[in-house]
C-alpha cells in the first residue's frame, strides 16, 4: 500500500479521502512523524506547510508526487523533483474566492480603521475622539492590481461593485489590448490602493521596494495576499512610518520562507509598532469551503499519479515520470 505523508493539518473530509489511496502518516498532532525518519518509504507528500528541499527529495527514492495544498509552490525545489522523476502539483483557483474576500476584508479594515476602533471600544473608550476614527470610502478610488491572473481577475469585479476604478499590470504577460492595462510606474502613481497577486519568482522578489514606494500616490494603501518576498519589508516599514503610505494589509511575510514555525524571529517588518499595518497569518485562502476544495484537488493529483497517470495541474515536467507513462 502506498505511503502518503501529510505535512500540516487539513480538512477532515480530505484526510478521509486521502486514506482510500494509501496509508497516511501525519507530520503534525499527537502522533506526528518526522518526515526524515520515513523518507525512504514515502510515495506521496501532501504538502501544506514546511519545505521539500533538494536534500529531502534526494532521500526519498519511492517518492512520485509532491502535491501542494494551494497555488504557490515556492516551498518546493521543483527542479530537484523533476530530476528525480517526481511530479509537483498545485491547486490553482481552488481558494480564489476566499483570497478575494480577504483582500477586501483587509482593505475595509484599513480604510475604516476597524482594528483601532474595535480595540478602543473593547477598552471602554466609546466616545474618545471618534472624529479621529473617520474612514474613507472606496467609491471613486482607483485599485491597481499587480498581477492579473485568476485571483486578480476575480478581485476586479468586486472592486467595481464598490464603485472603484480598476487598472492592472502583470509582469508575466503583456495585456496591453485591455483598456485597464497600464505600466507599473503609471499604476503606482495613480492607484489609491495597490494589491499584489503575483507568485514569488526571481523576477518578482522585492518587486516593490523603496524606489517603488516613492513612486506611489501619497496616502495610498498596499494589500499583499501573494507572497511576502514580493515586498521589501524594511522599505515598507519605512513608508508606513513616514506616512508615505496610509496603511498596509498583509497576509504573508518574507520570513515564512525561513521559518514556518516562528517567522517573527527573522521578520524585518515592524509588525508590533505600526498602527497603520494589519498582518494576518497567511489565512487569506483559508475558509472551510476553500480548505475542502483545495484539499480534494490535491487528493485527485495524488490519486492520478499513484495510478500511473499524469496529474491535472503539474508545475514541473519530470522526464523520468513521463517516460514511465509513455
Amino acid at each position: 500500500m502506498p505511503l502518503i505523508f501529510v505535512t500540516s493539518p487539513i480538512h477532515e473530509q480530505v484526510l478521509q479521502a486521502l486514506g482510500t489511496y494509501g496509508e497516511v502518516r501525519l507530520g503534525y498532532g499527537e502522533h506526528a512523524v518526522n518526515y526524515d525518519a520515513i523518507a525512504h518509504d514515502v510515495d506521496a507528500v501532501f504538502l501544506r506547510g514546511g519545505h521539500m528541499t533538494a536534500e529531502r527529495i534526494a532521500a526519498s527514492p519511492r517518492l512520485k508526487i509532491i502535491a501542494r495544498h494551494g497555488a504557490g509552490y515556492d516551498n518546493v525545489d521543483t527542479l530537484a523533483a523533476a530530476e528525480h522523476g517526481i511530479w509537483v502539483t498545485n491547486t490553482p483557483g481552488a481558494n480564489c474566492r476566499s483570497v478575494v474576500e480577504h483582500v477586501f476584508a483587509l482593505l475595509l479594515a484599513i480604510s475604516r480603521q476597524l482594528i483601532t476602533a474595535a480595540q478602543q471600544t473593547r477598552d471602554g473608550n466609546w466616545a474618545r475622539d471618534r472624529l479621529a476614527l473617520s474612514g474613507i470610502e472606496l467609491e471613486g478610488r482607483t485599485l491597481g492590481l499587480i498581477g492579473f491572473g485568476n485571483i486578480g481577475q476575480h478581485v476586479a469585479p468586486v472592486a467595481e461593485a464598490f464603485g472603484m476604478k480598476v487598472v492592472f499590470t502583470d509582469p508575466a504577460f503583456d495585456t496591453r489590448h485591455d483598456a485597464r492595462w497600464v505600466d507599473l510606474d503609471t499604476l503606482l502613481a495613480t492607484a489609491d490602493v495597490v494589491s499584489l497577486h503575483v507568485p514569488l519568482l526571481p523576477g518578482t522578489r522585492h518587486l516593490l521596494g523603496a524606489t517603488e514606494f516613492d513612486k506611489m500616490k501619497p496616502g495610498a494603501v498596499l494589500i499583499n495576499t501573494s507572497r511576502g518576498g514580493v515586498v521589501d519589508e524594511g522599505a515598507l516599514s519605512d513608508a508606513l512610518r513616514s506616512g508615505r503610505l496610509a496603511g498596509a494589509g498583509v497576509d504573508v511575510l518574507d520570513a515564512e520562507n525561513v521559518d514556518m514555525i516562528d517567522p517573527f524571529k527573522h521578520n524585518t517588518l515592524a509588525v508590533a509598532d505600526l498602527p497603520n499595518l494589519i498582518v494576518t497569518p497567511h489565512v487569506a485562502g483559508q475558509t472551510d469551503e476553500s480548505l475542502l476544495r483545495v484539499g480534494m484537488s490535491a487528493v485527485e493529483a495524488i490519486a492520478a499519479v499513484l495510478r500511473g497517470q499524469a496529474p491535472a495541474h503539474p508545475v514541473n515536467q519530470p522526464v523520468a515520470a513521463l517516460q514511465r507513462q509513455a
